[in-house]
């Protein structure tokens, strides 16, 4: 027997009609190319899609067409983002920071029929458009003062393309499972891969993400996502800000400029900020440098890679900002897991409490986690036990865009993520290691995050990363490359004896290289893949070599 309600579909289109009846006077914040402060609210922002809809309509793309979004995090690409899905096509959010190759080999793939660019990016679509042959037309995001000269024969300009139409359209009535968007992994170990969203699983995982134990997210917020609209729905915020009506500040192209991020935050009174460490670690050395207090902020996220307790600390105790860590992928829409405190966390001995404030947190509603053994039998939570991580739920895909087989999940339903993990009696979760990044050093396990946040407690090291190098005799040992902090004294030994009494001795790096920057991904993390390539030959202090070899590897 089924039960008498309304079958009413999960669509990002009810996300924008709540948003614009609701909250339509909340505000969208930006920084562009020809505007240095442009305020707008929902209620323009979703007028203008309207708008931009008919346009595209009127450019000849039908129902499940891709169109490409080559930009940064501002109003017009919060448009896109509603435009595209709701009137049916897929929105295929492009990162700039992948290799040309990158570049060609997603855009050939998605068959992208119209590329949105942000106009400091025209020049890398003007060289690799004799190599996208799927690619119509351009649209150029800006308005006609600033529209640049071009060589590409179909190219607009945003602002007069949406112009031209009429704010009225009448969205269509979609299936919930249609493809909504499109992002693409940063293929670090051979092509990227598509994840194709659906408007279900989007509006689920908005639903999710701004529950009170994640972001908490309410009307009188103002969110900054640092964390590109470029991969990974910029966490989701642009969903789950309009659906609990929060204002959006939106940085353009400068998510990695600290001077600007504190000014945002102070200015435009932000509550809640999200994005990766090493922004983080650039805010807080800017507000230090220049006695900056962010007196908004309330709290911050970070993911994409593990965050130093230090910066935790640092955050609570200058500015008074609760950080919490969280952990997902792509292939979760993205979050996965958010570090919000248990009822118990009080009672807990102080170990227990500090290691649960450090580890990623908790899964959200609709996330099933679970770690298993070599044999793929499931392990217990027991904050001891460690094994890979795998997860399922409606957020998670079941499998890459026109990829057969692989890298699906298995016959229960369970997408191996590429993580080694624990998870402990109260369900939080403790990232060991990326599978491929485990050192094995004698036939055991040790883990570089955790090598890696003792290290960022070491005064006067700005950032660390731990990688396992060859070893005649460990199989593998880990080497510690450090970055110092302007005007720090670099001294291999008090660093190494800053371990000592931390981890098992045998755990300690055996040497430690200063260096003066790590490799990063297109999505921001430290690239241990470039940095295993570019120390593989690495001598070890104890091992006869010659002056050739002992030379520094250059990073790529």
């Amino acid at each position: 027997m089924y039960g008498l309600m309304m079958d009413r579909p999960l669509l990002i289109t009810a996300i924008m009609r709540h948003a614009e009846r609701n909250h339509g006077e909340r505000e969208i914040v930006s920084i562009t190319a020809d505007h240095p402060r442009h305020r707008t609210s929902y209620r323009q922002a979703f007028q203008r899609a309207r708008r931009l809809a008919n346009a595209v309509s009127e450019m000849g793309v039908r129902p499940g067409d891709r169109i490409a979004t080559l930009a940064f995090n501002d109003y017009r690409h919060f448009e896109l983002y509603y435009a595209i899905s709701c009137s049916g096509c897929v929105c295929h959010t492009v990162n700039p920071r992948l290799f040309a190759e990158q570049l060609v080999y997603i855009i050939n793939h998605a068959e992208d029929r119209i590329i949105c660019v942000d106009p400091s990016l025209l020049p890398l679509v003007e060289n690799l458009m004799p190599r996208l042959p799927s690619l119509e037309q351009v649209v150029v995001l800006t308005d006609a003062a600033h529209m640049p000269s071009t060589t590409l024969p179909n190219a607009h300009c945003y602002e007069d393309l949406i112009d031209t139409h009429d704010d009225e359209f009448e969205w269509p009535e979609l299936d919930e499972r249609q493809a909504s968007s499109l992002c693409y992994t940063s293929g670090t170990t051979g092509n990227p891969k598509g994840v194709l969203y659906s408007h279900r699983s989007t509006v689920l995982h908005a639903f999710a993400t701004a529950m009170p134990d994640v972001i908490n997210a309410h009307a009188t917020d103002v969110l900054l996502p640092v964390v590109p609209m470029f991969h990974a729905n910029a966490w989701n915020v642009p969903y789950a800000g309009p659906m609990v009506g929060a204002s959006l500040v939106l940085p353009g192209p400068h998510m990695g400029d600290a001077a600007v991020l504190s000014e945002l935050i102070n200015r435009e009174g932000v509550t809640m900020a999200m994005g990766v460490p090493t922004v983080w670690l650039n805010v807080l050395a800017y507000c230090r440098e220049n006695k900056v207090v962010l007196d908004s902020l309330q709290s911050a996220a970070v993911g994409g890679a593990a965050c130093p307790p230090s910066l935790m600390d640092e955050f609570r105790e200058r500015h008074g900002v609760q950080v919490h860590h969280s952990w997902g992928m792509t292939e979760m829409s993205p979050v996965g897991t958010y570090n919000a405190p248990k009822a118990n966390r009080a009672t807990l001995p102080p170990e227990q409490q500090r290691l649960q404030t450090a580890s990623q947190g908790r899964s959200l509603f609709g996330v099933e986690l679970k770690i298993t053994d070599d044999a793929n039998r499931e392990l217990p939570w027991d904050g001891a036990s460690v094994g890979a991580l795998k997860v399922r739920g409606p957020c998670v895909c079941c499998g890459y865009y026109r990829q057969e087989g692989g890298d699906n999940p298995d016959p229960g339903g369970w997408f191996d993520t590429g993580d080694v993990a624990s998870i402990d009696a109260d369900g939080f979760l403790y990232i060991t290691d990326r599978s491929k990044d485990v050192i094995k050093s004698g036939g055991e396990w040790i883990s570089s995050i955790e090598l890696e946040n003792i290290a960022m407690a070491f005064p006067g090291i700005s950032e660390a990363a731990v990688i396992g190098v060859p070893h005649p005799k460990w199989s593998e040992r880990p080497l510690l490359l450090v970055i110092a902090a302007p005007g720090a004294v670099s001294d291999p030994q008090a660093v190494l004896e800053h371990f000592r009494g931390k981890v098992a001795k045998w755990w300690i790096p055996d040497a430690v290289e200063f260096i003066t920057e790590l490799p990063h991904t297109p999505t921001g993390k430290v690239s241990k893949l470039s940095l295993r390539q570019s120390y593989q030959d690495y001598r070890w202090p104890d091992e006869p070599c010659t002056a050739q070899a002992r030379k520094r590897p250059r990073l790529s």
